[in-house]
């Protein structure tokens, strides 16, 4: 039976979760709308807008779903060009990451490109689009986008797992990174975190408590292909179960804990 102090966190935790997801996109349409000026200036002029809206809607994510952050191994990461691979387990990677990186780009769905106002930024700032309904061609023209990101000493965020995927869920990496690391010959940072324990994937609820992301020592180039590959999987996915098990710790930790160890017995030995 359910207490009563149970039914009104979880009314509480509903409630700050709906105020946090209003506001994050109607700061985020206001702010698009507000800093429109910088499309008329050159890329690196007006790069500083998009750190600036992932500070302010983690200001949000702190104070309305009291989500904090915490950054371990900053130092790993290299100067100039090179690929972030990172675990994929909510939308917080992919607004909360940004600062972490001087002049980053995703390679992200070409559909995005479509958003009114969110695609016109994407492609002011040179995210770099993929159409996954064109395997051959799509592959040709992102290598040709990231070979021109690394020459100019640009940071290429990617999700290796293509999609997001819950906490503890059986990982489901593609290959398409080992190409890149294999034909750009720049150094590959592996990134962990737990942010899906706070942030679930397809979830409206937003649970607060602290959001730990490691960076990797980075992967050096010159490994073959299927080596580079297994070696990035096995240390995101150590380091981010480990964060996950870290969380247990916590003085309140998150309900998603539960659905963790659900599918980890689901999973075959």
């Amino acid at each position: 039976m359910t207490s009563p102090t149970t039914s009104l966190c979880g009314a509480m935790v509903f409630l700050r979760s709906t105020l946090f997801q209003i506001l994050f996109y109607t700061v985020t349409l206001l702010l698009m709308i507000l800093f429109a000026p910088v499309m008329l200036l050159p890329r690196r002029w007006g790069w500083w807008v998009v750190p600036t809206w992932s500070r302010v809607l983690q200001l949000l994510m702190r104070v309305f779903a009291g989500i904090k952050v915490e950054v371990r191994g900053r130092e790993n990461l290299p100067e100039g060009g090179f690929i972030a691979a990172m675990k994929h387990q909510s939308a917080w990677e992919t607004v909360a990451m940004i600062p972490l990186f001087r002049s980053p780009t995703f390679i992200l769905k070409r559909e995005l490109r479509w958003i009114p106002i969110f695609g016109w930024y994407t492609a002011k700032f040179k995210q770099i689009p993929i159409n996954r309904g064109k395997r051959t061609e799509a592959l040709a023209a992102m290598m040709q986008a990231a070979k021109q990101a690394i020459a100019e000493k640009r940071q290429i965020l990617i999700f290796p797992e293509g999609t997001r995927r819950p906490a503890g869920a059986e990982p489901k990496y593609k290959f398409g990174i080992a190409h890149l690391y294999r034909d750009l010959k720049c150094p590959v940072v592996p990134i962990a975190h737990n942010a899906g324990l706070y942030w679930p994937r397809a979830s409206w609820k937003v649970y607060p408590g602290t959001v730990i992301v490691e960076i990797l020592p980075p992967i050096e180039p010159g490994l073959a292909p299927n080596a580079f590959y297994g070696r990035m999987v096995t240390e995101i996915e150590a380091a981010s179960d480990r964060l996950i098990e870290e969380a247990r710790a916590a003085r309140k930790p998150s309900p998603v804990l539960e659905d963790v160890d659900t599918r980890r017995k689901a999973q075959p030995a």
